[in-house]
């Protein structure tokens, strides 16, 4: 009887002991199997947006109002869209600072968000052309034909345009729709909210805001 018990301890040791080399063996294959389908999932990753799973988000899309960073950025291409705000910072803000012509590009945005302006980038600089003079962007109806001498200069607010357009610029008016230089003081803006001067432009929003100005 003695012998019986001791060979099924004996067994259910083994069994046992069988049970946590599986469980053991078990786990460590998963895990090997985990680290190696991490590593293709990374793998798969093309080397350029590596830096999305592996950096934080802030850091990834960092801009800097600095000439050296703007020319670090690739050439900037596009649609319409991009064309049309392009083109307004080359004639309206081209020899501004970075920041200024970040900040106009802003206001341009703010306005296609905004119930009170086209829905669209080309709709709002577009706006009242045809009429000489009474246009939202003087260059689009001052009479003069819109040639770019400077396609360096182009190149330069395409980036700019770029970089707006793909939602990775900070806000710098805090809502502004309006803007002017510092050399004319129309009358809109005694009765808007001034909310930042930047470069040689002032900047203004609706004195009410509400969810779609």
């Amino acid at each position: 009887m003695q012998r019986i018990l001791k060979g099924a301890a004996a067994l259910a040791l083994l069994a046992f002991s069988g049970g946590l080399a599986t469980a053991e063996t078990s786990v460590d294959s998963t895990a090997n199997a985990l680290q190696k389908a991490e590593e293709r999932g990374l793998n798969a990753v093309p080397p350029q947006r590596l830096s999305e799973f592996l950096s934080e988000p802030a850091e990834a899309s960092q801009v800097s109002f600095t000439r050296s960073w703007l020319n670090e950025q690739p050439n900037a291409s596009g649609g319409a869209q991009w064309r049309c705000l392009s083109e307004a910072l080359y004639f309206e803000a081209r020899g501004e600072t970075v920041k200024g012509q970040f900040a106009v590009a802003e206001v341009i945005m703010n306005r296609v968000a905004s119930a009170r302006f086209p829905s669209s980038v080309c709709g709002v600089i577009n706006q009242g052309t045809g009429r000489k003079y009474q246009c939202q962007f003087t260059y689009t109806c001052d009479g003069a034909p819109e040639t770019i001498h400077e396609p360096r200069a182009f190149a330069q607010v395409g980036k700019v345009a770029r970089t707006v357009l793909d939602g990775r610029a900070p806000d710098l008016t805090n809502g502004a729709t309006h803007y002017h230089t510092t050399a004319v003081r129309p009358n809109w803006a005694r009765v808007y909210t001034k909310t930042a001067k930047i470069g040689v432009h002032i900047f203004y929003r609706h004195t009410f805001r509400t969810a779609s100005n």
